[in-house]
């Protein structure tokens, strides 16, 4: 077995991974042809696709619109043997839907409160206004990975 076959995560572990994260740093490509790394929280959807919000005159959804194709990185460890991380390719769908927006943004917030089903996460009427108002500037974006590399060398055990 090849060293890359021993290290690659199984499904169950790429998505346990996916949600053990906060950011992904999303990268598009630019009008000259060079990368656009952005770190971005993020959510996952049911069929597993990565959800995010930007403000719509960003650089990122500027980039998508000319070309939706993107790269996603996640990765954690501070030596050889705790190196672990996921990269994903797909295509962006970019979505303005102010209602799509705002629930993408509840699920992000629920997220990164620890409450993903949201039952803890109610937002006051107060807060319900200020999240529709700041999606009205925002853009969603939607990918659903097609291509998926992953590593994790925990998994060698310590020989390398």
């Amino acid at each position: 077995m090849s060293r890359r076959d021993q290290i690659v995560m199984t499904k169950d572990e790429v998505d346990a991974y996916l949600q053990s994260k906060l950011t992904v740093v999303i990268n598009s490509i630019g009008r000259d042809g060079v990368p656009h790394p952005a770190p971005m929280w993020f959510a996952v959807e049911d069929d597993g696709a990565l959800v995010m919000t930007t403000f719509t005159k960003s650089q990122k959804i500027q980039n998508l619109k000319r070309d939706s194709r993107v790269t996603m990185l996640l990765e954690d460890g501070t030596v050889y043997a705790e190196l672990r991380g996921v990269i994903m390719y797909g295509t962006a769908e970019l979505e303005e839907d102010i209602d799509a927006v705002v629930a993408i943004l509840a699920a992000i917030g629920r997220r990164d409160s620890g409450d993903a089903a949201g039952a803890a996460n109610a937002l006051s009427e107060a807060e319900q206004a200020g999240v529709r108002a700041q999606a009205k500037k925002r853009t969603a974006i939607r990918i659903r990975p097609t291509k998926i590399v992953s590593w994790d060398h925990s998994k060698l055990g310590g020989v390398y």
